[in-house]
């Protein structure tokens, strides 16, 4: 993730612009157009046929997954799907449908796989969390004198103002498109502030601060798939 300007993963945008056209926010060809920037191909086929294939499902709207090992955020099986969306770190859920994505070249394929119901954080738990997260990593990262070591990651904490801007289609609540800007931002620092340039940090260094960033790490995934997964978004 560029910590110039932090961009959703392609299943995160996926499933906002899936859900646009099954809800009718979106017209198809304003969909396809929005879809054609990666090239999102449904495997074998077209990206109208990725269309197709998920309204065929009879789902309103499409959900965003980002698992890693240990933290199955936004999966509820079949094992098949949990383990191609755990090796790719991201998935779709479109009702029972599941969408891994594969790149390949200048496209992005996406392999279809049976899904099962999941559970996942609502935007408002998901939003406190990631503020609460953001404050103790200002202290962990002063106490670690990150400012010495990684100069950009606490320029980046200092300037959370500057949210990174998102394309968001038609229909997208604004505190979701705001939530998933301010998770962006969390991970893009947690990346900076991970960078050893040329081995100069010891595995002990490493590893704390590893686990001093952790916590901002999975509240900031937590709040991209709660902002992307309208199953949590609030009722409006």
């Amino acid at each position: 993730m560029s910590s110039s300007a932090p961009s959703l993963p392609h299943s995160a945008a996926l499933a906002w612009w899936l859900t646009a056209w099954l809800r009718g926010h979106e017209q198809t060809d304003h969909v396809l157009d929005a879809l054609a920037d990666d090239t999102h191909l449904l495997e074998g086929g077209s990206a109208l046929d990725l269309l197709a294939r998920s309204r065929a499902t009879g789902a309103s709207y499409a959900g965003l997954a980002l698992p890693v090992d240990g933290d199955p955020l936004g999966l509820g099986g079949p094992r098949a799907f949990n383990e191609a969306a755990m090796e790719a770190g991201q998935a779709v859920v479109v009702g029972t449908l599941g969408l891994v994505p594969v790149e390949q070249g200048e496209t992005v394929q996406w392999q279809p796989f049976d899904a099962g119901p999941r559970q996942l954080p609502d935007v408002g738990e998901a939003d406190r969390a990631l503020r609460e997260s953001l404050l103790g990593a200002a202290g962990d990262l002063a106490d670690l004198d990150v400012a010495r070591w990684r100069p950009e990651a606490a320029d980046a904490l200092m300037n959370l103002h500057h949210r990174p801007s998102l394309d968001a289609p038609l229909g997208t609540p604004p505190r979701c498109v705001d939530l998933a800007a301010r998770g962006l931002q969390a991970w893009a620092i947690v990346d900076l502030a991970l960078v050893d340039d040329g081995g100069a940090l010891s595995s002990y260094e490493i590893e704390r601060r590893r686990g001093l960033l952790q916590p901002l790490a999975r509240t900031a995934r937590r709040a991209i798939v709660a902002a992307c997964s309208p199953e949590v978004w609030p009722e409006r």
